[in-house]
């Protein structure tokens, strides 16, 4: 996998770094970097909760079981991470969404979710 150019956030500015400890992004560089492989889309910075956390277990996406055969240490309260589009805007749908990052998370969430939708949801805005 390369990075073809440098990608831009949902605010169109340079795509800032989201998380480092634990190692998080499609290409495992700590951004919500992505390309058309990641069929997930891995795109939106997330500052995890239990709530968001068990929820997105429930429906399928278990992000809190360790898998160190794939580098993967479980995520626990606070931990930021690049989550998939679809599961961020299925979590909103159903009220268990967590905070994001807009200047963290990649511009082609917004062929998912709207700017305004995701602003709701920000940390970052001042």
């Amino acid at each position: 996998m390369e990075k073809k150019e440098l990608q831009k956030n949902v605010l169109g500015e340079e795509l800032e770094p989201c998380s480092t400890d634990p190692l998080t992004g499609w290409y495992r560089d700590g951004c919500c970097n992505t390309d058309e492989i990641d069929h997930g889309m891995h795109t939106v910075c997330a500052k995890v909760t239990t709530k968001f956390l068990v929820w997105a277990k429930e429906a399928g996406n278990d992000l809190i079981t360790p898998h160190e055969e794939f580098g993967f240490p479980g995520l626990k309260e606070g931990d930021c991470w690049c989550v998939c589009a679809s599961t961020f805007a299925q979590s909103i749908d159903t009220g268990h969404a967590c905070k994001i990052f807009l200047k963290k998370t990649n511009y082609k969430t917004l062929e998912i979710i709207p700017l305004e939708k995701l602003k709701q949801f920000a940390i970052d805005l001042s």
